[in-house]
Formats: structure tokens, C-alpha cells, sequence
């Protein structure tokens, strides 16, 4: 059903379409209260009722600012009904509502119809969760002065590592753009338009037109409006590293009072923003995804004046008195008060024979958000014991054809939280595989076939499968502090009382006082989260400390 027009003057509208009558009736309620007098609020419980409301307004000459549409209905959902929508009104924004936090969609509807936000359900209460994004996707409507809103364009080849690397890139920095298979019509034609032969991809198309073929993360950085160049010479503090300790010590240190700058190498968030579903964090009872969590840090730390610079690649540290310095790979330099060290940690690789030409082309290291939607109907392999695995099985089950956990170890109970390995079983196109590893990957330019190994009895067996993700172990990124910073002999930095048990002094440190509780051997220079040897590994604390290392740089600068 549709609101009937009103009298008198055209409103700019703003319409909601869910085939749940008690949610389209309770938001349209919602937005009525707080926009009903400057907006005319449609309401529709289909996508077909929804359609035909818009070719009448359109016909009326009036204008909508603003669509919500629900994801999961019959017949048409929400990112096929905006696909419509956009031929009548396209330069309405577009909202989807979604019940959990479905990146897989998001991401979709990105690509599909340039997506502006999407919200989940429910939306309570609507003064903090509802009314902020509204009022936002009205402001960017008039801001825009109704004109179509355009995206980056990429196009590439499915089995490209660089293009996958690309696309990543792009999702986790939140630049909307859309995907053109080099091998079909369009992404032919715009191939052709740019003068590219194909051989060389991909090709990036700005959304003012400017193409580049295989640009660097730097370029590419720069020319989709992305920081990477510090607004100072000098800081209060610098923050190595854009996951939760990172972003936590930005947040925290901004809205201090410290000048701040986070450095991050490729995009925020770290291994926690490409996690598919985080449950057990405080406060969102119903999970959020690593996408979500990152991108309202990221928001709230810039809120309060944090720099934030991406590609830039920290490969120095330099002491000079009682200033601290980094210096970056591009040989640029950067100073300050104080730094802390929040570089997380990467993915082991995976050794097995056939690995190695296959990353990238059907083996993936970590969550690959853009091949997500490659996975329906396909027989997906995980391998991994620990939450993050867990996660991505529990995610890619709803649109694979299966979803196989190889884990080494005897059981999942040592190294997954219990509320996961709970989800796990309940899932019935889940199987895991204890003592199981992967030990031989063979294709044709791609991920085709697998080798697995029984560690129990040595039995092998090849199984099918283009879709490979590899969740081992965890590899400190310090290998630039060698010899700067003391760290143990897994590469994790060493801070605090660790430094020297007993409460003694660290070889060669100079002050008169005992390093604080998350200061490397160097003071001033500070770590948090998983690099910091014998930490949790859990977003929860990484977020903690790094709120807990700005409050020992207060401590240390108050005594400089």
C-alpha cells in the first residue's frame, strides 16, 4: 500500500518499501515524527507497489530524496527493486535495511545501485540509529543539487590477484565503486573507450573520468580522494596501524587534546574489519560486522580532529633527544612527541606446493570481502581453528553450496569461542574437519582442486574447489623495528614490566623511573594490541589498550 498525495503544495518525498506490514508501518511512523512536516512520507509493502508509486510521482513532477527498501522480500528484493527505482529517480539516495549485518549484500548493492548507506533492523532507538542517517542522506541529496551520483569504475578479470587486491582495497576503504568483468560487454566497451588493449588490469575509471591501468594502492589512494599526505611536520602523537588498538589510541588521543596521526598501510580496521560478524564485543548484542565497527571508529576519531593517512608504509623508527620520528617507505619523514605501535599482525601463509601461484586467484588469505558473492553455489574450503575462521564458515554458509573447515588439531574447543563452535553445529551445510591440512593446490590459471592430508593416519585425498580461505596463526608486522625496539623471538614487541622482570631497568634505558605498562624499551614509544607480545588477541582489549596507551603518553609527556 501507498500513502495517498496530499493536499496543496508538492513535498520532496521520501519512501519506504518493506513487506512486513508492522515494520513498514512502524517506520514510516518513525520518519513521519521527524520529517513529516518538510516530507511527504510514501510508504509501500512491495516492490511492485513501491514502482508504481514512483512512476506517479514522477509523473506529478515530484521530487524523493530519499529510498529505504527492505533486502529480503519475495519476488523482487531490495537491491533488484533499487536497481528499478534508480531508472525513475536516480538521483534519489539509496538506503538498504537488512536484518544482520549482510556485507555480502552491502557490497552488492554497492555495485549494483551505488548504495549510500545500509541500515539495520531494528532501527531502535530511532534518535540514534534512524534520524543521523536520514539527515545525512538528505544533506548529501540537496548537496549534490539532485544530479546522479557517480562511482569508480573497475574493470578486470575475476582470476587477477591484482584486481582482486583492487577491489579490496576500494570495499575496506569505503570508495564506492562498480565491477566490469573485462570479458563481457561493458567492461569491453569501456576498455575500448579508455584505449586499453586488456593485457594490462585492471583499469580504474574515476568518477570525473580519469582512467588508470594498474595503478599503485598510492595513486590509486590519491586520485579516489583518500588522505595520504599529513597536514604537519610534527605531532603529538603518531599512531602506527589502523586496527582496534589503533583506532582506539586515535579516538582516545584526539579527542584529548593531542595533535594526532594515524598511519595505516593499506586500509583501517586491520584483521578485525574484514571479520564477517563480531558477537561477543560489549555492547552490540546482536554482533556487527568489522566493516561496520571500523568504519564508526574511523568516523569518530576523524570526528574529533585524528588525521587519518592511508598507504603510507612506516619502515623506520628515529630517536633524536625527546622527539620521536618515523620514516616511511617513499622516503618521507614524520615527527613527534611520542608514537604508538599498533601494527597488528598478518596471516601465516600457508607453504603446501601450488599455494603460492594461487593466491589471489581462488586462494585468499584472510576474509575476502569481493569474492564473497562469488561463492553461491560452490564448494568452499576454510582453513583454520580459531574465531576468525569460524566466522567467515558461519557467513559464507548462507550463499555457498558448502563450506568445509579444515582444522589440524583434534577439535575446535582450544582455540574457538564456545558461543561459535555452538553456531557451527547448527549450521547443516557446515562440516568440519579435524586433523586435516592442506598439503597441494593444482588449477588452470586458478584455484581448482585441493590436496588434503589426514595428520592422524596420513590418508589423502583430492577434492574440487575454486574457493580456498586460509585463517593460520598470526605474524607480527615489526620486521622495520629490528633492532630498534626490543622484541621476543616471535617478532612481538616486549613492553612493560615484561621488559625486565623483577622491576629492574631494560639494557640501555636512560630515565630514572621503570618503563610504564606499555612502553617499549624506547620511552615515549608505546604498543597496543596484537603486536604486543603476550596480548589477548581480541578486538575488545586491542580497543582497550590502545585507550590505555594514551593515557601513559599523557603520563610520559607531562614529564618531558
Amino acid at each position: 500500500m501507498t500513502t495517498p498525495a496530499p493536499d496543496g503544495p508538492a513535498r520532496t518525498a521520501i519512501l519506504t518499501v518493506d513487506d512486513d506490514p508492522g515494520v513498514s508501518r512502524s517506520i514510516a511512523r518513525d520518519l513521519r515524527q521527524r520529517y513529516g512536516e518538510q516530507h511527504r512520507i510514501v510508504r509501500a509493502e512491495s516492490g511492485e507497489a513501491a514502482l508504481d508509486a514512483l512512476k506517479e510521482m514522477r509523473l506529478r513532477g515530484d521530487e524523493v530524496a530519499v529510498i529505504l527498501a527492505d533486502y529480503r522480500m519475495p519476488q523482487m528484493n531490495g537491491i533488484e527493486f533499487l536497481e528499478e527505482a534508480m531508472k525513475t529517480y536516480p538521483a534519489a539516495r539509496r538506503v538498504l535495511l537488512t536484518a544482520y549485518a549482510d556485507t555480502d549484500a552491502a557490497i552488492e548493492a554497492i555495485n549494483v545501485v551505488d548504495l549510500d548507506y545500509y541500515l539495520l533492523k531494528p532501527w531502535d532507538p530511532p534518535e540514534e540509529k534512524l534520524y543521523p542517517v536520514i539527515d545525512a542522506q538528505l544533506d548529501a541529496w540537496r548537496l549534490e543539487d539532485y544530479q546522479p551520483v557517480h562511482v569508480t569504475k573497475v574493470v578486470g578479470h575475476r582470476w587477477s590477484a591484482r584486481c582482486t587486491e583492487v577491489r579490496e582495497f576500494l570495499a575496506r576503504n569505503e570508495v564506492a565503486y562498480r565491477w566490469f568483468p573485462s570479458d563481457e560487454p561493458d567492461g569491453e566497451r569501456l576498455l575500448a573507450a579508455a584505449g586499453a588493449d586488456g593485457r594490462t588490469l585492471p583499469l580504474v575509471i574515476t568518477p570525473d573520468g580519469e582512467t588508470m591501468v594498474a595503478p599503485s594502492d598510492s595513486d590509486l589512494a590519491n586520485r579516489v580522494g583518500l588522505s595520504t599526505t599529513p597536514a604537519k611536520d610534527f605531532y603529538d602523537l603518531v599512531v602506527i596501524g589502523g586496527g582496534p588498538a589503533g583506532l582506539g589510541a586515535a579516538v582516545y588521543g584526539a579527542s584529548e587534546g593531542l595533535k594526532t596521526v594515524l598511519v595505516e598501510r593499506t586500509a583501517t580496521g586491520g584483521q578485525a574489519g574484514q571479520s564477517s560478524r563480531i558477537e561477543n564485543y560489549l555492547g552490540f548484542p546482536d554482533g556487527v560486522s568489522g566493516a561496520q565497527l571500523t568504519t564508526r571508529a574511523r568516523r569518530q576519531a576523524q570526528k574529533f580532529g585524528a588525521e587519518v593517512l592511508t598507504t603510507r608504509e612506516v619502515v623506520g623508527l628515529d630517536i633524536k633527544g625527546s622527539a620521536r620520528g618515523i620514516r616511511f617507505a617513499d622516503g618521507g619523514t614524520l615527527g613527534a612527541h611520542s608514537i604508538i605501535l599498533a601494527t597488528g599482525v598478518s596471516y601465516k601463509q600457508l607453504g603446501a606446493p601450488g599455494l603460492n601461484e594461487m593466491t589471489g586467484r581462488g586462494v585468499y588469505y584472510g576474509s575476502a570481502l569481493t569474492e564473497a558473492s562469488a561463492c553461491i553455489d560452490q564448494d568452499v574450503y576454510i582453513v583454520g581453528g580459531a574465531n576468525s575462521a569460524g566466522q567467515s564458515a558461519v557467513y559464507l554458509s548462507r550463499h555457498a553450496k558448502s563450506v568445509t573447515l579444515l582444522v589440524r588439531g583434534p577439535s575446535l574447543e582450544r582455540s574457538m569461542s564456545y558461543y561459535l563452535i555452538q553456531q557451527i553445529g547448527e549450521v547443516p551445510n557446515i562440516t568440519v574437519r579435524t586433523c586435516t591440512e592442506v598439503i597441494g593446490a593444482e588449477g588452470d590459471g586458478h584455484l581448482e582442486r585441493l590436496t588434503l592430508r589426514n595428520t592422524a593416519d596420513g590418508d589423502t585425498e583430492i577434492v574440487n574447489s575454486q574457493m580456498l580461505f586460509v585463517f593460520i596463526g598470526a605474524a607480527p608486522l615489526t620486521e622495520w623495528l629490528d633492532g630498534v625496539v626490543i622484541r621476543d623471538d616471535h617478532g612481538f614487541v616486549v613492553a612493560g614490566p615484561d621488559l625486565a622482570p623483577g622491576g629492574q631497568k631494560p639494557a640501555g634505558w636512560q630515565l630514572d623511573r621503570a618503563p610504564y605498562h606499555l612502553e617499549t624499551s624506547i620511552p615515549g614509544v608505546f604498543v597496543a594490541g596484537d603486536a604486543r607480545a603476550e596480548s589477548a588477541k581480541r578486538v575488545a582489549s586491542a580497543v582497550g589498550e590502545g585507550a590505555m596507551a594514551v593515557m601513559l603518553v599523557h603520563r610520559y609527556l607531562e614529564k618531558l
